[in-house]
């Protein structure tokens, strides 16, 4: 097994994933839900309503709840609040959320298995910017494979 799919295991072991359901369920509940996709993601295969769009490079100073950075829709000081992570696929969310979770201490950070794709093909909304992209476009796999 090669580096990365260790550490991916690693970080999975570590963290409580949900499937779109149980995201969809989480954000009823209240939960905030992080897109980590870059922009030209978002733009061409859709956005999830509500999402927070959060680039993977600011993501720990938008996420820390002590800090004057983070997003106006986390509470301050609150380490337990609900936090989802999803990227296209759920490797990038994978690895940020153990990341995350164990430099800044939030309990509630979640990931979301099979990210946007999977949230897609669950039937759940996606917002599309380009109506000239087909509704079943796919994106280029997060790791690393050829499609």
């Amino acid at each position: 097994m090669n580096a990365i799919s260790r550490l991916l295991d690693q970080a999975r072991e570590r963290i409580i994933r949900y499937s779109p359901a149980e995201a969809a369920e989480a954000l009823r509940r209240g939960a905030v839900l992080v897109d980590l996709r870059p922009t030209e993601y978002r733009w061409r295969f859709g956005e999830i309503p509500g999402a927070v769009p959060v680039s993977r490079h600011v993501l720990e100073w938008r996420l820390d709840v002590t800090s004057p950075w983070h997003l106006k829709e986390l509470r301050h000081g609150d380490v337990d609040q609900e936090i989802l992570l999803i990227c296209n696929e759920g490797y990038t969310s994978s690895l940020a959320a153990y990341q995350v979770a164990v430099h800044l201490g939030l309990t509630g950070l979640r990931d979301v298995a099979g990210g946007v794709a999977a949230w897609r093909a669950a039937g759940y909304p996606v917002m599309s910017r380009l109506t000239t992209q087909p509704e079943r476009a796919a994106a280029p796999p997060e790791d690393g494979r050829r499609m």
